[in-house]
């Protein structure tokens, strides 16, 4: 896939300027003599090729451009290597195959957001609203969130809630088995995925593969497409108000690629799903 002329030179600048960031001496390579020469300070291109066990030049064609469509595993170990943000990591993604990476490039993304988070969702009134990390523990959160369960049982997972608690399942999320779970089992198994080293998401797999109820959905109908729309709605029992409708809307905040920013709003007295 070509880059554009402008893409190229956008590319080769934020690669040199991470590149100079990096003495060569924290890699294992001798420290730069100084002395006259227009020579950038830090890594350069042929101890890059040595880093990514490339051959003579491969870094080279990345840095100018002029390395077509290059593999996931390459621009990874790039990033690593330069130490790229994780914003860093997509913008190189996107340049290059003109698509989203398919994972976080740092363990640690989406694990936590900015305090100012929990100040926007205290100000958020009229609706549930709620941020979770990349592993459905609930970060921050509103008033409305804790009102809508049972007084002391606003969950801390909110996944591992809405899979496993079993009055959740009779009395809270109506319709859980027809509606509520199938809708849930695949956002879980993408996020599974999509986090393979996640300790917390691997026993919460295994403690939903050995639930009775919730074991055989999981293997039914968590392997397809999620499919997920703004204003997606459940029936619910709010914990004060009664049976309603939740309908929701979800985004990513930009700086936590993984975690979850639930939006919610709740409409008492509606008719239950067929």
């Amino acid at each position: 896939m070509r880059i554009s002329p402008d893409d190229r030179r956008s590319l080769k600048r934020i690669l040199q300027e991470r590149r100079a960031a990096i003495a060569p001496e924290s890699r294992g390579f001798p420290r730069r003599a100084p002395g006259p020469g227009r020579r950038a300070a830090g890594l350069n291109q042929e101890q890059m090729d040595d880093l990514l066990l490339r051959s003579r030049g491969t870094y080279n064609r990345f840095e100018n451009g002029r390395l077509p469509r290059p593999s996931g595993d390459f621009l990874a170990a790039v990033a690593k290597v330069l130490e790229l943000s994780e914003q860093e990591w997509t913008f190189l993604w996107r340049l290059t195959r003109k698509e989203n990476p398919p994972r976080t490039l740092h363990s640690g993304s989406g694990m936590s957001v900015a305090d100012t988070w929990q100040q926007i969702l205290d100000g958020i009134g009229g609706a549930v609203a709620y941020v979770s990390d990349a592993e459905f523990t609930v970060i921050a959160h509103n008033e409305e969130y804790r009102r809508l369960f049972p007084p002391g049982r606003a969950p801390l997972n909110i996944m591992r809630y809405l899979l496993l608690d079993t009055r959740a399942r009779t009395e809270t999320l109506t319709h859980w088995e027809t509606h509520w779970a199938p809708a849930m089992l695949p956002h879980f198994k993408q996020a599974v995925e999509q986090r393979p080293e996640s300790p917390v998401l691997a026993r919460l797999v295994r403690d939903v593969l050995a639930d009775p109820t919730t074991g055989p959905l999981y293997r039914a109908c968590a392997s397809v497409p999620v499919a997920y729309t703004d204003g997606i709605a459940l029936p619910v029992r709010h914990a004060v108000h009664g049976p309603g409708l939740l309908t929701t809307c979800l985004a990513e905040p930009v700086a936590a690629p993984g975690a979850r920013i639930n939006l919610s709003i709740y409409t008492p007295g509606a008719p239950p799903c067929a």
